[in-house]
C-alpha cells in the first residue's frame, strides 16, 4: 500500500499511529538513549480554509506532554527528518484533499525543514505541492529561497 516510501532511499524510524491517523509515534536511538518522538496533525481554519497543523516534539516521559524545543542531540537528524517526511506522505495518502502546514518552532528548525524538502525536492515533487512562505506570501517552492514555512498537498 505504501510503496511510493521507496522512492526515497533514506534511513528512517519505523512509527506507529492512532486510529485517527492524527498523531503518528516512532523512538530516535542514539547517544542519548531512546526517545520518543511524536508528530501531531491538528486541524486548523484560517479565512475559511481548513488546514493542518504539523507539530512535532519530544515526548516528556513524566508528564507525557509534547516540546517541540527540546533538543536531544542524538545524532539522528536526517533519519528524523526522513521518518517525518514518510508521516507526512503517509497523512496525505490517507486524507488526500488536505493541505498540511509545517513550520518549525524556531527559524534555525523551519531551516531544516527547507533543507531537508530541497534536497529532496525531485522526488516529492512528483506527489506533493509545496508552497512556501516568504516575503509576505506564499509561491511554488523554489531551491535557494529562504522560507518562512511551508503548505503542501497531494497532487
Amino acid at each position: 500500500m505504501w510503496s511510493y516510501f521507496n522512492f526515497m532511499n533514506l534511513d528512517r524510524y519505523s512509527f506507529t499511529t492512532n486510529g485517527s491517523h492524527l498523531d503518528f509515534e516512532f523512538e530516535s536511538e542514539g547517544p542519548n538513549g531512546k526517545i520518543k518522538k511524536v508528530v501531531r496533525f491538528s486541524p486548523q481554519n484560517a479565512h475559511g480554509k481548513t488546514y493542518f497543523n504539523l507539530g512535532f516534539g519530544d515526548v516528556n516521559p513524566e508528564t507525557g506532554s509534547v516540546d517541540d524545543l527540546s533538543k536531544s542531540n542524538n545524532g539522528d537528524r536526517e533519519k528524523i527528518l526522513a521518518t517525518i517526511a514518510h508521516i507526512v506522505l503517509m497523512f496525505t495518502e490517507h486524507f488526500p484533499d488536505v493541505v498540511v502546514y509545517a513550520q518549525g518552532s524556531t527559524p534555525s528548525r523551519t531551516r531544516l525543514y527547507q533543507i531537508g524538502i530541497a534536497n529532496n525536492f525531485n522526488e516529492i515533487e512528483q506527489m506533493l505541492i509545496v508552497y512556501g512562505f516568504a516575503d509576505g506570501g506564499w509561491r511554488k517552492f523554489e531551491r535557494g529561497v529562504n522560507y518562512d514555512a511551508f503548505l503542501v498537498a497531494r497532487k
